[in-house]
């Protein structure tokens, strides 16, 4: 099935153009009708496929998709509009960051994937840092499984400079313990939002991310 048309791309090229609140008041049907509406429907089969492997995922199309509307109150760029839309499915949805997940995020140039964790609170982080160190094999054997790394490469994410004393010993063999962030990410190019198998692609990518999700999930509790 094909969700998106040409249309939807070419709102966007016109808004990085146009984007002012003037300009999105008077194409405010094109977006609802070739972006909002298509999105929602992409979202609500995405979040189906996953209720099939996660009972966990109870989630609504309006639960788990983002504004596109900015919060400019903190922001150099006062543009008030996304140039792209975005959901994440977790548990948690798009109230909650800390839930391992993916978040999905569509513009006129590219689709991005990301999976993992990005935001975890200082005890999660603590608790799972202690899981890998003591269940470094099965780390390992998650991050370096074949699917993984032919979609995602390597597990990324941001460092702390100081990390508790108890992993420094560890650190210096497994860098990843200092990791504050630990997600995954894959790029897709435009041509994908247009074609007749995203969904199965997006699901692949799921499917591939999904085992080092679920040891995030368990690491953190």
């Amino acid at each position: 099935m094909q969700f998106f048309s040409n249309e939807f791309i070419n709102f966007f090229n016109k808004l990085e153009n146009n984007n002012n609140r003037d300009w999105f008041n008077e194409n405010k049907k094109e977006f609802t009708s070739f972006v909002k509406e298509p999105f929602e429907i992409f979202i609500e089969a995405l979040i189906n496929e996953i209720k099939e492997v996660d009972e966990n995922i109870v989630l609504t199309p309006k639960e788990a998709i983002f504004r596109i509307y900015k919060d400019v109150r903190f922001s150099k760029d006062k543009t008030p509009y996304k140039t792209n839309v975005s959901a994440v499915i977790s548990e948690g949805g798009r109230k909650d960051f800390t839930s391992p997940g993916i978040y999905l995020e569509l513009s006129n140039s590219v689709i991005r994937f990301y999976g993992g964790a990005h935001f975890l609170a200082r005890n999660q982080l603590q608790n799972l840092r202690e899981f890998i160190a003591d269940n470094l094999d099965e780390f390992h054997l998650t991050i370096n499984d074949k699917k993984f790394k032919k979609y995602f490469g390597v597990l990324l994410g941001e460092k702390n400079k100081r990390i508790p004393s108890e992993f420094k010993e560890l650190n210096l063999t497994e860098p990843l313990i200092a990791n504050k962030q630990f997600y995954f990410l894959k790029s897709l190019s435009v041509k994908e939002i247009l074609s007749k198998n995203l969904l199965k692609t997006i699901m692949d990518l799921y499917h591939a991310g999904k085992p080092l999700n679920e040891f995030l999930k368990i690491g953190m509790n």
